[in-house]
């Protein structure tokens, strides 16, 4: 059996950062810039009235208060957008509203509601303070100063700044594409009714589910059927859509196992047992004229969905150029002792259980067996026991995978 090290390391050997593309504001959520960016204009872009009020010098309104507010003659309007470069005279105040240019000369922003409110005169009722409301140019941000870095993984707030400094494109790395097969003549899509020896496919939509959660834009491809041919014309297919691709089903010894019988031999496609519970057989190779990565995952729902965290996640985290391969993990105190496999690393699904003054406590959920989805749906982690442990006590501390929504 080969170590988990290992065969991660092939994996990750095999793939290399995606080429960055231009792309369009629209299109760049969720995917990692490729370069830094500076901004070439200051932000805000000229000074402006952080509030709907009246622009001032404060010598005119310092000694302004509710019993005794000054009165001055407004000398002129300026909404948002106005193009108007006005200057300031001393003696009277400018009704401005909030992002309207200041005019030269300002050094304050009276609020309206600190006024009566007036158009042609205005009473002021409190005096502000030194550059009080006035949002000054490049407060925020200098020409030349970088804003984002590259290896940023693109947000709603990133999108919103690069709009702010006028860029309607970024350079990214965009979100691999990612195509997922399900491989077994006994699966049926959800939805349908079962016959005689049927199930349901849950490794399909659990691992586009997961590829998704991650940022990949995922094509389901399907149930095929235990035909060699087919299973072939399928991957076949997909050489085009995706930058990597995933099967699950047919990787052990059974008499049925097509998808092993297909790949084995074609491109760099190997398969290995890995020493790990759940998920022992393991396929990875690269496939087709642009050498696109496949992983073939053991069938058993649960095995599947531990062999994406161990191995996809990694590698389509390097495909878009990000840090951290896997999920967080936390030490954890074991509530109870249990056996595990020699030779074995076994990643047992599990609930932690906070509890104040000392670590997490962490309890098996259920069964352990690669088929039990219920089980993996119930857990929160998935406690990792080191291939020579081979009985788990109580009070021991594990290293824990965290389950929880994490991109």
């Amino acid at each position: 059996m080969r170590p988990i090290e290992e065969h991660l390391a092939r994996c990750l050997a095999a793939v290399e950062v995606l080429p960055a593309a231009e792309l369009a504001l629209s299109d760049a959520l969720d995917c990692v810039l490729a370069e830094d960016v500076a901004t070439g204009i200051p932000l805000p872009v000229f000074d402006n009235s952080a509030m709907d009020g009246y622009a001032v010098t404060t010598a005119d309104v310092g000694a302004a208060t509710p019993d005794r507010p000054v009165t001055l003659p407004v000398a002129a309007d300026v909404p948002a957008g106005s193009r108007q470069e006005l200057r300031l005279a001393p003696g009277t105040a400018v009704r401005i509203m909030t992002g309207a240019p200041l005019p030269a000369g300002t050094g304050a922003v009276v609020p309206v509601e600190w006024t009566d409110g007036g158009t042609d005169t205005v009473r002021i009722r409190q005096a502000p303070g030194a550059g009080q409301y006035v949002r000054s140019a490049g407060e925020d941000a200098r020409p030349g100063q970088v804003l984002l870095r590259g290896g940023t993984r693109l947000s709603p707030r990133h999108v919103a700044l690069l709009a702010a400094i006028g860029r309607d494109r970024a350079r990214v790395r965009p979100r691999p594409r990612v195509a997922v097969l399900s491989t077994g003549s006994e699966l049926v899509r959800p939805g349908h009714p079962l016959g005689p020896g049927q199930v349901y496919d849950a490794n399909g939509p659990g691992l586009a589910a997961a590829a998704t959660e991650l940022g990949a834009v995922v094509h389901d491809a399907g149930i095929v059927p235990d035909d060699p041919d087919g299973v072939l014309s399928v991957l076949a297919a997909q050489l085009s859509r995706a930058d990597l691709l995933i099967t699950s089903g047919g990787v052990s010894a059974g008499a049925y196992d097509v998808v092993k019988e297909v790949l084995s031999g074609l491109g760099t496609v190997r398969f290995d047992k890995v020493a790990m519970q759940p998920g022992m057989p393991q396929g990875f190779g690269t496939i087709g004229p642009d050498a696109t990565p496949i992983f073939t995952l053991p069938g058993n729902p649960v095995s599947a969905m531990v062999s994406f965290e161990l191995f996809v996640r990694p590698v389509l985290r390097t495909l878009w150029g990000l840090p951290e391969p896997h999920r967080p993990s936390v030490t954890a105190e074991t509530a109870v002792g249990w056996a595990s496999p020699a030779r074995k690393r076994q990643f047992v699904r599990a609930r932690l259980e906070r509890r104040a003054g000392g670590p997490p406590l962490v309890r098996p959920v259920g069964g352990q067996g690669s088929h039990l989805v219920a089980d993996l749906a119930e857990a929160s982690c998935l406690a990792i026991v080191p291939e020579e442990v081979t009985q788990v006590q109580p009070g021991d501390s594990l290293h824990c995978l965290l389950l929880d929504r994490v991109r």
